[in-house]
């Protein structure tokens, strides 16, 4: 057991652990920030909550468009020359901003957000399955979670600064330039290639996996992998939607204005999300990650419960405690669906990598559930998406 404790990163992979970590704060910021765009154009410029979650839809659905081409760059050229593409279309998109902002084009901010999009796939695909190669197979689901947990820090930042700046005191909407954080953005993360494009990732290489006799084993033979990809979608469904219209849900019930559902976005749920990786993190160097994720499933099942029943502050106390629920689950089904998969690992990956698709699709159904009935019925669509993953950690615990 102390032998494995000690593997957590191997010394040699130290350095990229390390720079690759820092990249996970930079895509989670990207993904936090779509929360208070969605209020925000549906004041500036009057539209629906459905019309308002194509934002999410068109980043999400670079995802599902880009992941397979990503696989394939990846595997062809490697995990350094992936993670440097992924970055300069991160920056590209983000300084699309700047026009969109002139020009003040619901559809041009969504073709930047594609672009965005395309470029975190690449990004994902080349950083996940990498850092669970570096150090010991038992550590892998842990190590992933300790990373992703600086993708929870990033997600805290992103609400506060542009609910700041975007709404006022009272919670409506001011005149602000949505354009200057994305430019802040696209800046730093085009500093961060140059650093990526310098520095040396060393490729790990896989056997290639055969049958007993002697034939190559498909990637779809893997049930644990094919199920996790279908758990994955539904944990897509499940998160993005959430926190798509958390603040919809707050301002509706007349809680609190969207300025400060943004800080309580922020600290509130999001800040227990980051604290819910980095403890996930440390109890499965203890506990195997099947038997985490299960427990974690069933608590995100039963305080979805409690939204939907509709309990006053009850309810929103049970819905910032789901935050700590699911703040594991992305990574350890990721690591999961990749154990034993050998030389087909850079190929699943872009597969898992497709799931986000479930964020262009579960926000489209809730707004159109908080458009024509009351918010919090439109719970029932991560309830769902949650009671998959329950089934898939089910699975996998008795495996």
């Amino acid at each position: 057991m102390k032998n494995q404790r000690t593997a957590f990163v191997d010394r040699q992979y130290l350095l990229p652990f390390i720079l690759l970590t820092s990249l996970f704060f930079l895509w989670g910021f990207a993904h936090a920030i779509l929360d208070v765009l969605n209020k925000h154009f549906q004041e500036l410029l009057e539209i629906s909550k459905t019309h308002s979650a194509l934002i999410q839809a068109t980043m999400y659905m670079g995802y599902f468009i880009m992941a397979i081409p990503a696989g394939l760059f990846i595997n062809r050229l490697g995990y350094r020359k992936g993670v440097v593409f992924g970055l300069l279309l991160y920056g590209v998109g983000s300084l699309l901003f700047i026009p969109g902002q002139h020009w003040m084009s619901f559809n041009f901010f969504l073709f930047s957000l594609f672009v965005i999009g395309c470029g975190l796939v690449f990004l994902e695909t080349a950083a996940n399955p990498y850092v669970t190669e570096l150090g010991a197979k038992e550590t892998a689901a842990s190590r992933l979670n300790f990373a992703q947990s600086f993708n929870g820090m990033g997600c805290i930042f992103a609400p506060i600064l542009t609910g700041l700046l975007l709404f006022s005191d009272d919670g409506t909407m001011k005149a602000g330039n949505v354009a200057l954080p994305y430019t802040v953005m696209g800046v730093v993360v085009l500093l961060v290639a140059v650093v990526f494009s310098r520095i040396r990732l060393p490729e790990i290489r896989h056997e290639v996996e055969v049958d007993h006799a002697g034939r190559k084993v498909s990637l779809w033979s893997h049930k644990l992998f094919v199920f996790g990809l279908t758990a994955l979608f539904f944990y897509e469904v499940a998160e993005i939607s959430i926190n798509s219209f958390f603040i919809n849900y707050v301002t509706d019930k007349q809680w609190m204005s969207s300025r400060d559902a943004s800080i309580i976005l922020s600290f509130g749920g999001l800040g227990l999300f980051m604290v819910g990786r980095f403890v996930g993190s440390w109890i499965m160097s203890h506990v195997r990650a099947e038997k985490m994720l299960f427990w974690c499933a069933t608590g995100t099942v039963c305080t979805t419960l409690v939204v939907l029943l509709d309990a006053g502050h009850v309810s929103l106390a049970a819905l910032l405690c789901g935050y700590a629920f699911e703040a594991i689950m992305f990574p350890t089904i990721f690591a999961l669906s990749l154990k034993g998969l050998g030389s087909h690992t850079k190929r699943a990956s872009s597969f898992l990598m497709m799931s986000p698709v479930g964020g262009a699709v579960g926000p489209l159904f809730m707004g159109w559930i908080g458009d024509h009935a009351a918010m919090h019925l439109a719970f029932f669509v991560p309830l769902v998406g949650y009671a998959v993953v329950w089934m898939f950690a089910r699975y996998a615990l008795k495996r």
